[in-house]
């Protein structure tokens, strides 16, 4: 959602290519349709004992289709796949890892805490309550009607779900092969990195990215129990001290030093939190999230921003607006819409 102020090198999907990228490992660009990121890179990881895919793509026959036919390309058919490691439980990660485990027999495996959040959502669409869930999300963070009737529709039907639930330090069942799960959280409250320690490099999801700075949103946008930018930034630095490895992320391009990029990522983060504690200290009225998010820079201006991006824009608001309350810079009033001001 928010830039870190350099243009994206990554190209457009029609100029992607299945590749090997070394040391048992391919890319398969799976393209995310009406999506700017264009595509979600799927790695290949080579063992004795059939290939893992990190991440799977979005579900949709497009996204299929380029999956199945570009693991083809590189001598790999689906149906061979050992497992499906998702970094995190986002659509364009996980969506088609029920598919792969359809053909093929291949275990997904997720992190615990973002299993118990793929729970959580199949059961809300169960009970046919999800969209009741956002629009009530969206309403006490300040969104108008309108607003809401917009930013409910066309959500994503949840993953499948996992069988292998995975921990911080849990070595991926690769045989020959060392792939090793490192819990990031903040994207996702589950996001993993997986390092490759045969070959030195990382699997960063959308944890560390070379251009643009991940989504980090808290949901529902007024919880005062989790701290997910907080998390997010305890992780860059745990991934700083990896040293100067490449990276492989879900999007744009590989990159070859992982640590000088988190702590790029890390500074932007802090001038971001200072910039809206000025924002707040410079307005004598307590704003609501909606009000934050609105006076915030993104990577558009705020009135063309479509609906899911300006709800995006408000968890990512509410993220830091969380970030600085648990600091003690800001306080929360009792009303509802939920306000933010200044601590007295």
């Amino acid at each position: 959602m928010s830039e870190s102020g350099v243009r994206s090198r990554r190209r457009a999907y029609i100029e992607q290519r299945p590749m090997d990228v070394g040391g048992g490992v391919w890319s398969v660009p799976v393209p995310i349709p009406g999506n700017p990121l264009g595509y979600t890179l799927v790695y290949a990881v080579e063992s004795p004992g059939g290939p893992v895919l990190i991440d799977a793509g979005w579900n949709h026959p497009d996204a299929w289709l380029a999956l199945t036919e570009g693991l083809a390309s590189v001598g790999m058919d689906v149906a061979d796949v050992r497992g499906v490691v998702v970094t995190h439980y986002h659509p364009d990660h996980s969506g088609l890892a029920g598919q792969v485990r359809e053909s093929s027999g291949a275990w997904i495996a997720m992190h615990e805490a973002d299993i118990a959040l793929v729970r959580l959502f199949r059961d809300v669409v169960k009970d046919g309550n999800h969209k009741d869930f956002q629009a009530d999300m969206l309403r006490r963070a300040g969104a108008d009607s309108h607003e809401v009737a917009e930013g409910v529709a066309n959500r994503p039907e949840p993953p499948a779900l996992p069988d292998l639930s995975l921990s911080d330090g849990d070595l991926i069942d690769l045989p020959g092969r060392r792939l090793r799960t490192i819990w990031t959280p903040g994207h996702s409250p589950g996001h993993i990195c997986l390092h490759l320690e045969d070959t030195d490099r990382l699997f960063t999801g959308d944890h560390v990215l070379p251009d643009i700075t991940p989504h980090i949103g808290i949901y529902p946008y007024d919880r005062n129990d989790v701290d997910p930018l907080g998390d997010f930034m305890t992780s860059l630095l745990r991934v700083t001290e990896l040293g100067p490895i490449e990276a492989l992320p879900a999007h744009e391009i590989r990159f070859p030093d992982v640590s000088a990029r988190a702590a790029e990522i890390h500074t932007h983060h802090e001038e971001k939190l200072q910039s809206l504690q000025t924002l707040l200290a410079e307005t004598p009225e307590p704003l609501t999230i909606w009000e934050v998010a609105a006076r915030m820079t993104w990577n558009r201006p705020w009135d063309q921003l479509p609906p899911m991006l300006r709800g995006m824009a408000a968890g990512e608001a509410a993220a830091h607006l969380r970030t600085l309350e648990v600091r003690d810079v800001i306080e929360r009033t009792a009303d509802e819409p939920v306000r933010f001001v200044i601590h007295s």
